[in-house]
């Protein structure tokens, strides 16, 4: 008996001696239905396919075929999931928001950011760092439980006015009396201008800083 394996092997050798090997890089559903009909004209009629191994071989050309419907109708769904997000996406443009993120742009001489602490804090450490990571101010902050909002100056350790359009990080150490950490996350208030749609997670741009919509806690008008 000639297997389905062995036709499609000498299907293979022959097509690599008259194609390049990167134009056989899948096996469609006409593909896989020629080798079956050409395993019943190549068979040894001393040794047939028995019926049970051709009915096994059907099955898996319908099962191929499934398969393939299934993953079209994916790729189909994914596509019109992504639209859907993007337009949903589009309806924060001009609102404004609050989202978990450590990144803000300084606007004004100043930046403000929020953190939130599951319960008081008897110390509190904050350090500003520049999109380089270097940290260009530290101080502390408050440690009340729930929300907190610091409000940076735009000034360095120097004392010199650092200029607008920078993008600058937050860094929160929060501990209780017992010097168990009690920070759990920072925000960042600001409109939405636009959408960002350049990488694999949509993103949107508040005040110049791309964040997640899935980052989004918070929402007006």
């Amino acid at each position: 008996m000639t297997s389905v394996a062995a036709t499609t092997a000498s299907a293979a050798t022959t097509t690599t001696s008259t194609t390049s090997a990167s134009s056989a890089t899948s096996l469609s559903s006409s593909d896989f239905l020629n080798l079956l009909v050409s395993e019943l004209q190549n068979q040894d009629p001393l040794n047939a396919t028995s019926t049970t191994d051709f009915i096994n071989q059907v099955t898996s050309y319908a099962n191929f075929t499934e398969q393939q419907q299934i993953n079209s109708s994916m790729s189909s769904l994914a596509s019109s999931f992504s639209s859907l997000v993007t337009l949903n996406s589009v309806n924060y443009i001009g609102h404004t928001v609050e989202a978990k993120t450590d990144t803000a742009t300084l606007s004004g001489g100043s930046a403000t950011f929020g953190y939130t602490l599951s319960s008081a804090a008897s110390d509190v450490a904050i350090s500003i760092k520049d999109s380089s990571g270097n940290t260009v101010w530290s101080g502390t902050g408050s440690g009340n439980a729930g929300s907190n909002s610091f409000t940076w100056d735009g000034k360095n350790a120097s004392g010199t006015q650092l200029s607008d359009g920078g993008q600058y990080s937050i860094a929160v150490t929060a501990t209780d009396s017992a010097g168990n950490s009690v920070y759990q996350y920072s925000t960042v208030t600001g409109t939405v201008t636009g959408i960002d749609a350049s990488t694999s997670t949509l993103s949107l741009l508040v005040n110049g800083v791309a964040v997640s919509a899935s980052n989004v806690i918070g929402v007006s008008s």
